[in-house]
């Protein structure tokens, strides 16, 4: 909004035309907004969940010390983004509007989610294949609408990373195949947020890691540069993801061991529905599984103890997803959502350096 008023006033043309300036406004805008909000919404929570998010009967013996923390915390970055990001884009930009509607279309199914669970005290909360169905169609829209958005010659490719030049056309595969990076991310962040902090910081790091290569890839110069498939206008999604960092910094404050919050489905399945969204529009789908290779592991965890005991009656896993493994082992939870994070750093380091080896 600010960019509409401002960006054509001679005084304020050059700041406000500036993706860096307004990225760092975003990010200070969100933060300052969850830590505005957070106190009160916590209250609030509180007051009407009571009893607070259900615990599992078959979790690990620490969780149960946790019985009575609300959830819902996702609310608190998911308000703090919208603001942010309405302020400081470009309002006019239709991938800002994508990012916009699959965040705060998951972000309202993760609600649904957390409301049944609530509701119903147990931790099933909504159908699976309603919600894979919600998932679906609201990842189908913003597909649809990516699509006619990006420009010709990219509208329906894959760029696959450590190649130059290399595009590789899947026809009407590019939707089946948006669909999967999108619902599949917003699932696997939602099953890595089993302990405090777990989840929140792998998202900032990838929010940070996406909002660099969607600058990159939004300028010509730069892409030319690092033999990157230019996406002209994708510069702005890197508002929305310092937005994203603001916002999951402000809630890092609350759920830092103890929590006082869960940030819930709410916030899991819509942080990583825009990180999906954003990865198709800034054409790095597969890099974003390495930058969110923490996430993967997770999700192949619960992949593979399902697998495993349906066919062999054997678990792998002491427990899944991973995390829970490595409790049931008698890790420190400390000592596992911190050792998470490191792996998460590596693996970001990782996924910058398929922009450069080519």
């Amino acid at each position: 909004m600010l960019y509409n008023l401002f960006a054509d006033e001679a005084i304020f043309f050059e700041l406000f035309r500036s993706v860096t300036f307004r990225t760092g406004g975003a990010v200070g805008t969100s933060l300052v907004v969850c830590f505005l909000i957070a106190p009160a919404m916590i209250r609030w929570l509180k007051a009407k969940q009571r009893e607070g998010q259900p615990i599992r009967d078959d979790g690990p013996e620490t969780h149960f010390k946790k019985a009575g923390t609300p959830t819902m915390g996702g609310l608190m970055i998911l308000i703090s983004v919208c603001i942010s990001t309405l302020l400081w884009s470009d309002l006019t930009n239709m991938y800002v509007w994508y990012a916009l509607l699959v965040m705060v279309g998951y972000g309202a199914i993760g609600f649904a989610d957390d409301f049944l669970k609530l509701t119903k005290r147990n931790t099933k909360g909504l159908p699976g294949k309603m919600k894979l169905l919600a998932q679906f169609a609201i990842g189908l829209i913003a597909t649809v609408g990516v699509m006619y958005t990006l420009p010709d010659g990219l509208k329906t490719h894959v760029a696959p990373p450590f190649f130059k030049d290399v595009l590789i056309n899947i026809s009407w595969f590019f939707v089946p195949w948006c669909l999967v990076v999108i619902i599949g991310a917003s699932n696997a962040v939602n099953l890595t947020d089993g302990l405090d902090g777990l989840a929140i910081v792998p998202v900032a790091i990838a929010a940070a890691c996406f909002g660099l290569i969607a600058y990159l890839v939004g300028h010509a110069s730069f892409s030319e540069y690092l033999y990157l498939n230019h996406v002209p206008g994708t510069e702005e999604l890197a508002i929305i993801c310092g937005a994203l960092i603001g916002g999951a910094m402000g809630f890092l404050w609350y759920n830092a061991p103890p929590a006082a919050i869960f940030m819930g489905d709410t916030g899991s399945l819509a942080m990583g529905g825009l990180l999906g969204i954003i990865s198709v529009m800034t054409k790095h789908e597969i890099v974003l599984a390495i930058i969110g290779g923490l996430f993967v592991l997770e999700t192949v965890s619960v992949i593979v103890q399902v697998a495993s005991f349906k066919l062999t009656g054997k678990r792998v896993f002491a427990m899944a997803p991973l995390h829970h493994h490595f409790e049931k082992k008698g890790w420190s939870e400390p000592t596992i959502v911190i050792r998470f994070w490191i792996i998460a750093v590596i693996l970001a380091l990782v996924g910058l350096a398929t922009l450069k080896l080519r």
